[in-house]
């Protein structure tokens, strides 16, 4: 069971069930997120609004009904504060604290409830390398103190069948009793790279933002709806595939893989035909999520949710990666104890 920690509307999630894993308890910050992250798993609802900077164990075990000791703990703590997109960033910006705030909360759990077989955490890649890099290593050796085997990878999401171009950190803490001395490695390349085109082809035109919308009355999806196009540059043809004015008018191609999605609210990139900003549905699917998922919210919780997520295809690898260590370190456990009693008995 995995405790799923500043979850969103959980992309992270997703994957690790898909993987065969299940959530116990997951909580963030953020009504709607818990609100979309509920809506989607009718039968087990168990995401919880909390600051996670102040949360106690003591929590956890309200919540769940009884004392919660998971197997695994999980999540993404808040990136703005590392991410090269943030030009408005502070030496003394709280979010940083929230790294090891999610690593505390992993060992206390380790230390007092049982014994945690992994811990995954995913954050954007510029806390690998220059100025926060030292946060990082500062984690990796609480880790390892405390007696995990630590692996840090820069993946693309690209690689993984999500079709854009999205490099995201990802840490993974072995418990070697549980994965003899294995270290987490990088799972397998898809074959194939997916582009805008293979997600969001064909689909009708969204409906577009008014006060006193409602979900019945957007086409398609509840989410195929994005902002009212009301620079010229929706209409004077100057937004032709490709073309980029600054973050705020990025024009995306059929035939490659989207930009990053992450966006500020007039910052969503713009639909290849130029005349508009995409939806928050195919901004879903240009993620990976499933046709069927769906966001809670306003317009501006829902892209926020969208950008934050991590893509459920990539997350599905990794934890296929660790579910295949885990499998393997049992057998060759079984095969160890086996031959030993073999030896004892001859």
């Amino acid at each position: 069971m995995i405790l799923s920690l500043f979850s969103g509307c959980g992309g992270l999630d997703l994957g690790f069930e898909s993987a065969g894993f299940e959530t116990g308890l997951a909580y963030d910050l953020r009504q709607s997120a818990v609100d979309s992250w509920n809506a989607n798993r009718m039968d087990n609802q168990c995401a919880h609004v909390a600051d996670i900077a102040e949360i106690r164990l003591s929590r956890f075990d309200k919540d769940f009904g009884s004392k919660f000791a998971p197997s695994a703990v999980i999540g993404g703590p808040p990136c703005q504060s590392f991410s090269r997109a943030n030009t408005w960033k502070r030496d003394d910006d709280p979010r940083e604290k929230l790294v090891s705030k999610f690593i505390s909360i992993a060992l206390r759990l380790h230390r007092h409830r049982r014994s945690l077989d992994f811990i995954v955490m995913e954050n954007v890649q510029e806390l690998a390398a220059g100025k926060y890099q030292h946060i990082l290593n500062r984690q990796v050796e609480r880790l390892e103190a405390a007696g995990f085997n630590v692996a840090t990878h820069v993946l693309d999401a690209l690689d993984y069948s999500v079709p854009q171009r999205r490099k995201r950190l990802i840490l993974v803490a072995y418990n070697p009793d549980a994965f003899s001395e294995r270290y987490w490695k990088p799972p397998p390349k898809a074959e194939d790279q997916l582009n805008v085109e293979d997600a969001i082809a064909g689909l009708e035109q969204p409906a577009f933002f008014a006060v006193n919308i409602e979900p019945d009355d957007i086409p398609l999806h509840r989410n195929h709806w994005c902002m009212v196009p009301k620079s010229k540059k929706f209409f004077d043809g100057s937004l032709c595939p490709g073309t980029s004015y600054g973050r705020s008018f990025k024009t995306l191609t059929w035939d490659k893989p989207s930009y990053t999605v992450s966006y500020g609210n007039r910052e969503v990139h713009v639909h290849p035909s130029g005349t508009r900003r995409l939806s928050v549905y195919e901004a879903l699917l240009l993620q990976g999520f499933p046709k069927t998922f769906h966001l809670e919210g306003n317009l501006s919780d829902q892209i926020t949710q969208v950008s934050e997520a991590v893509p459920p295809p990539l997350a599905t690898a990794i934890a296929e990666q660790i579910e295949s260590d885990l499998n393997s370190s049992a057998k060759a456990k079984e095969s160890d104890h086996f031959t030993a009693l073999m030896t004892d008995a001859g």
